[in-house]
This record gives structure tokens, sequence and C-alpha cells, in this order.
């Protein structure tokens, strides 16, 4: 699939959808009170790959890697001397995975698998069972197996500076031994995911006229304080249905930009102001007068109109083959000089 077959796939997902005018539940703008997810890490073998393992390019293996493996034979109680092995099919990775403090063991959680060592790809490759603690030295509360999915290979391999060597693994975790859980029947706030003193004011405002004077209080433009009593079902069942409440909450002005694909999704009511950016043999300007002639730009100027979408923008740059990296560089300049009012958000 083409960069620009990508960006319009990404742009018509992110357009608003007739339902957004009926509500968004509440329960998808906030979080659990003291609800903090628990961030798991472990450190692991990729295995199967096809010679893109930890093999440095001096033909020498990472010392690290070939001293894992031994270990792990060791268990099965075969002895091999580290200074025999080759770990051409094998890679070091370092596994993390954020995880719900209401999840019971035997719940799945994905998981997010890197190399830590030299590996020019973990395609194809399957991670080996891989304890996962909250922190080093300390007990193991899950753990990550399975084969990993990487980026299209096609497409990446145009990617400047990213050869596929990191992937994640789809529920590839599993909680083994109960979490620290907060109690939740103690639970009467709600936390904003993004903190609004307006969808707050909206919020409080909803649950008073649906449950009852004085239900709601707004704290700051990110708490909101309620106060529930033992009829209706119980605290537990109040709750449930507050968050199952809709409100109009009016769409966040946000930008993300994939650096390593060149996927662009913009979310929000954004329109380009007048400004000029350049940056790295790229020149933009938006809005002033076009030449009279209606002549084409030269080999690396981009014009748009003044008020032009941030779709017709992202077009322009990809026509002149502008790689990710300074496609994020332009959003960002743009917002620095006010010519775009939104969050940019480059990963």
């Amino acid at each position: 699939m083409t960069m620009w077959r990508r960006l319009t796939l990404a742009f018509v997902l992110a357009l608003p959808l007739p339902g957004w005018a009926q509500g968004v539940p509440i329960r998808d703008l906030v979080v659990d009170d003291q609800a903090v997810p628990t961030r798991l890490v472990g450190y692991g073998l990729v295995t199967g790959l096809s010679g893109t393992g930890d093999l440095a390019f001096s033909g020498r293996n990472a010392q690290h890697t070939v001293q894992s493996v031994a270990n792990l034979l060791r268990r099965f109680d075969i002895i091999v001397p580290a200074e025999l092995l080759r770990t051409r099919n094998v890679a070091a990775v370092l596994v993390t995975a954020e995880v719900s403090p209401y999840l019971r063991p035997g719940g799945r959680f994905d998981v997010q698998v890197a190399s830590v060592g030299d590996a020019r790809s973990l395609r194809g490759g399957v991670l080996w069972m891989t304890p996962l603690v909250a922190e080093a030295g300390g007990k193991a509360l899950g753990t990550a197996q399975g084969e990993l999915l990487i980026e299209d290979a096609d497409y990446v391999r145009r990617r400047v500076g990213y050869s596929g060597a990191s992937g994640r693994i789809a529920a590839g975790g599993i909680v083994e031994t109960d979490l620290p859980r907060p109690a939740f029947a103690q639970s009467s706030r709600l936390l904003l995911k993004q903190p609004d003193i307006g969808v707050a004011a909206r919020i409080a405002a909803l649950v008073d006229s649906v449950v009852g004077k004085e239900t709601a209080k707004v704290d700051d433009p990110g708490s909101i304080t309620l106060t529930l009593g033992d009829s209706g079902g119980g605290q537990a069942a109040q709750l449930a249905r507050i968050r199952d409440l809709k409100i109009e909450a009016g769409r966040v002005a946000r930008i993300i930009i994939d650096q390593r694909t060149g996927t662009v999704v913009a979310g929000g009511d954004l329109a380009l102001g007048p400004g000029m950016v350049s940056v790295a043999g790229l020149s933009l300007s938006i809005g002033g007068a076009a030449p009279a002639d209606s002549a084409p730009p030269a080999a690396g100027q981009v014009r748009v109109p003044s008020g032009a979408t941030v779709q017709q923008l992202a077009a322009a740059l990809h026509a002149v083959k502008t790689p990710p990296q300074q496609v994020a560089m332009v959003f960002e300049a743009l917002r620095s000089v006010g010519a775009l009012n939104a969050d940019i958000v480059a990963r």
C-alpha cells in the first residue's frame, strides 16, 4: 500500500461519524478512580529468525544473547559451551506492557517487544515464554509469549532508520497472580482522561439532572466528585448508570504523526492560518498571493491557501515526497507560530 493510500485511509477514518452528534458515553471520557495501570517489564529471547538475530556486522555474537541461550538450554539439562553457540536466528529483547489492576489471573493483555542487541529484524520470530515483573528483582506477575506482529515489510523497508527491530504480540501476555488492586466500591470520583473544565461542568450538570441535585461536584478540570446514596441498586449500579450517560463533548483538535510509517491522523475542526516554514530543503508557504502565471512551484516548494485543511497540507507535502520526520517538523513549526491551533503528537 502506497503512502498516499495510507494517508487517504487515515483521513477518512478521522472524519466525524454521523453518530457523533448523538453524544459520547461518559465512560469513554473518564478513567476509574485510583485504577492506575500496572507496568510490567521482562527480558526474553525471540527465536525462529531468518539470519537477522544478534549477530553483529563484525561477525561476533552479542555476548548477553549467547549467555541467555546457554542458560535457557541448561534449564532443560542441555549443556552447550557458550563459545560454540551462534545466535544468528535468536535475538535478546525487552518486553513491556500495561495491565489494568482489575485484571484477574488468566486475563490476557497486549505486549510490546523491542530488540536490545544488534538484531536487524524480528520478523518471523516467536517470543520465548518471558516472566514479567513490576520492578527488577520482583516477583513475576505475568508471562508473555507468542508470534510477533511486525509492520508490512515492503512499506517499512522504505522508512529511513526503521528495520523492524520492534513489534507487538496481541493478547500475548497473561496474568499469573493477583495484581495490587484498588477498592472499587470506594470509588466516588470521575477522572477525565483529558482535563477540560467545560466537559467536567457538562458531565456534572447531566448527572445532577438524571440522578438528583448535588450528586456531582466539579473539583477541578480533571475531577468530579460523586455523592451516591444506597438506593437504586447500590453505588456500583449507580456508577454504571452514570458512566452510560451521553454528553455532547467537542472533539479535541489533535494531530498524530507516526514518524516511522508517515501516517497522519487529524481530529477536531482544524484550519491553517498564514505562515511560512523552511526546513531541510523544503519551503512551505500558506496564504499570500499566487504567482500571476500560475506556474507550478519549483522543486522543494509547497504552496497552500490560507484556511486549507490538514488533509490538503499533508497531500501537498506527500506530492513532493517529504520524509515523515520532516512532516512532523513542519506541523510542529506551524503550531509554534500560531498558524495551526492543535496538539501535535509525533511518535
